[in-house]
């Protein structure tokens, strides 16, 4: 089914009950394994510099039949800039967003090209980044600004959970219909003492504005506390398996009780009702 209007898709996520929770559409998320496998195994056509990012992904062009989808290509390791920067840590932000049921991060697997091991992620279309909401002056339809408040603090969630220090303006994309994808997370995960006993958002966040205030996180979906509460370290070593080590594994589960504790508290101020939302 297809969607010629912006409101008619926003209108059936919120009667599935999705709302700002879960970007990509039921059909997308259904097609997930499919894509993994089609990522894994088609066969690649071609190759072209993307031309942007200091990690310097590779855009690749895949068929097998008759389908045909396009993929970025990253095998950063190491320090190559002075800051950890790891490919797998694409693939574990991928599946860390399924254990969660995000759907915000699309297929994103691990792939030999030019016989070296990187993470290869669907190429997903989208309209506009949010640089270009910013530059650009765009104006959000009143029909879609609850939702993107909403998935604005989700995404700082996200980011906190796995400690993505490199969220930047030019890797939330959004899709025509406003849906948000996040791209690009292979500066997350650290692991160092002060990682894993702070969160960059939220009320004592260590990421501030100009002004010196902290970026809070203002409302949740009830799913996703849930899901951050269910989280152990065996689900997570499960789930991550070749993407984290243990004391990433760790970082991360501290870093879990670090923003329920946050979830709590505001729950405390405001209220429930006012905090979480269906």
């Amino acid at each position: 089914m297809t969607f010629k209007h912006p409101a008619a898709l926003a209108a059936l996520m919120l009667i599935l009950g999705l709302g700002a929770f879960g970007q990509f559409t039921p059909q997308e998320i259904a097609e997930r394994p499919a894509i993994e496998r089609f990522l894994a195994s088609a066969a690649i056509v071609s190759v072209q510099p993307i031309g942007e990012g200091v990690t310097r992904p590779i855009k690749v062009f895949l068929k097998e039949g008759t389908i045909e989808h396009q993929g970025v290509w990253k095998n950063v390791t190491g320090r190559p800039l002075g800051i950890p920067d790891e490919w797998r840590y694409e693939i574990a932000a991928y599946r860390i967003d399924k254990l969660l049921d995000l759907g915000m991060v699309p297929p994103t697997v691990e792939r030999v090209l030019w016989r070296r091991k990187g993470s290869l992620q669907l190429w997903v279309k989208t309209a506009r980044s949010l640089l270009d909401v910013a530059e650009k002056k765009i104006q959000i339809p009143p029909a879609f600004a609850d939702q993107m408040i909403k998935t604005k603090y989700l995404v700082r969630a996200f980011d906190s959970l796995i400690a993505n220090e490199d969220r930047t303006q030019q890797n939330v994309r959004y899709t025509e219909d406003w849906r948000t994808i996040l791209i690009d997370h292979s500066r997350s995960f650290r692991s160092s003492k002060a990682s894993s006993e702070s969160l960059l958002f939220g009320r004592n966040g260590t990421q501030k504005g100009d002004d010196g205030r902290v970026f809070p996180i203002k409302a949740l979906p009830r799913r996703f506390l849930e899901r951050l509460k269910a989280l152990t370290f065996e689900n997570v070593l499960a789930t991550t398996a070749g993407t984290l080590n243990e004391k990433e594994i760790r970082a991360v589960l501290a870093r879990r009780d670090l923003l329920v504790k946050d979830a709590e508290a505001s729950i405390a101020e405001v209220g429930e009702s006012e905090f979480l939302y269906d």
